[in-house]
């Protein structure tokens, strides 16, 4: 197929089923009723998905791990290395899951995420984010105390010194990470030689150990276009490239050098010196990626398939060209662009509202839904979707197979 044939219509309309019926006799479950029915990590009963009482957040099994496969096929081929960040999914059985198919490690945005996938058997984790107030680095000592492969990022000598003093105070030797920042200029150093400088800070006070650097530049993820994004992507990291030879001339240990994410997974390794990648949505894959084009298909990024979704009930569907539904800003947030009905074209959807999705027919709608049909979305940005829910349901050909429990959810701190 010409990479131009396939349209974000037909995207949408080949991610799968939408909506069906039920009849009034099919049984419904609630959350707790099928947490009683999960025992020893097995169902005890054969449940389709559209039992499920909503909103309810899925994952569908064979599409999660073809993504998973895919990306770390890719890096491979690539001569790098994948670090997924847990911020993404706040699932430790996802990255352990990440971790079995040959992933290094794990990042996580938060000291409580961190915390969260250690107390769950997750123990190769690199923070990205800066610990700053006595209470977050003293967590996060007692963190490494405990993990000996935690790694946090630093981007400032005021900061390394205090780090240095909490870590020798918990009798412990801190691996840390310098933040270069990629010109977006919300966290890390700048780049060149203040980054050098304080690397070289690092090295000399006594708690800690330098690990390398890390520059994630989030602002080229979401550009449009392959060609663009590529070049927007290469420039960036023009100056962390360049850090990274000034750390290298001084002698100081480079072991990691990790950035890039899920927008230009295959673009990453052409950073000279980079050796792992901190790739997020791709797992679930969301609205905000699928219209940014790929190397493949210049309109719709469909390196990978969106394998989270929402489970909604149609509640209203009295009034002509719209419907009702059960999950609005609470299940959904209001991120933009908004979620799309999976498997259908011709709809549009919103979730302004707390409680309610609205629902609107096009001329061309594929389809109108009645009260109790239940319908599945795309969410609009996977991670603060994630944070809305206890759990999520894995799915495998429609039929529930596990609960997993998202362990992160509200780690904010």
């Amino acid at each position: 197929m010409s990479k131009y044939l396939l349209s974000r219509r037909r995207f949408l309309q080949s991610t799968g089923t939408a909506a069906i019926w039920l009849p009034a006799t099919v049984k419904g479950y609630t959350a707790s009723e099928m947490q009683a029915l999960y025992v020893g990590g097995v169902m005890q009963e054969n449940i389709s998905k559209w039992e499920l009482d909503t909103p309810a957040l899925c994952v569908d099994l064979d599409l999660m791990e073809t993504n998973i496969a895919t990306m770390q096929s890719t890096t491979i081929r690539n001569g790098i290395a994948c670090r997924p960040h847990a911020k993404t999914h706040k699932t430790p059985i996802i990255a352990q899951m990440q971790l079995d198919s040959g992933s290094v490690g794990i990042c996580t945005a938060k000291v409580s995420e961190a915390e969260a996938m250690f107390q769950h058997g997750i123990e190769e984790i690199l923070m990205t984010t800066t610990n700053v107030t006595p209470t977050k680095i003293r967590r996060a000592m007692t963190l490494r105390r405990s993990c000996d492969s935690f790694i946090q990022a630093t981007d400032s000598l005021d900061n390394a010194r205090l780090l240095s003093e909490a870590a020798g105070a918990a009798s412990v030797i801190a691996d840390v990470v310098v933040d270069v920042d990629p010109g977006g200029h919300r966290t890390g150093i700048t780049p060149g030689q203040p980054a050098l400088q304080l690397a070289q800070a690092i090295d000399s006070l006594p708690s800690l150990r330098l690990r390398g650097l890390l520059c994630y530049d989030g602002g080229s993820q979401h550009v449009k276009g392959f060609e663009q994004r590529k070049t927007q992507t290469l420039e960036r990291l023009t100056a962390a490239t360049e850090t990274y030879d000034l750390f290298v001339g001084a002698g100081l240990n480079t072991d990691i050098f990790s950035g890039g994410g899920t927008g230009t997974y295959n673009i990453d390794h052409e950073t000279r010196g980079l050796t792992d990648i901190q790739v997020g949505s791709y797992v679930f894959m969301d609205a905000q990626y699928i219209d940014i084009g790929g190397e493949s298909n210049i309109d719709t990024y469909t390196d990978f398939q969106p394998s989270l979704t929402i489970l909604t009930t149609v509640l209203n569907d009295q009034y002509e060209g719209r419907a009702t539904t059960d999950a609005g800003a609470k299940a959904c947030t209001i991120n933009r662009p908004w979620a799309k009905v999976k498997g259908e074209t011709g709809l549009s959807y919103t979730s302004g509202s707390d409680e309610f999705g609205s629902l609107r027919y096009e001329e061309n709608a594929s389809r109108t839904y009645k009260v109790g049909d239940k319908l599945e979305l795309i969410v609009s940005h996977c991670d603060p979707v994630v944070n809305l829910y206890n759990q999520m349901y894995a799915i495998r050909n429609d039929r529930v197979e596990a609960i997993w429990p998202i362990a992160a959810r509200g780690m904010s701190a």
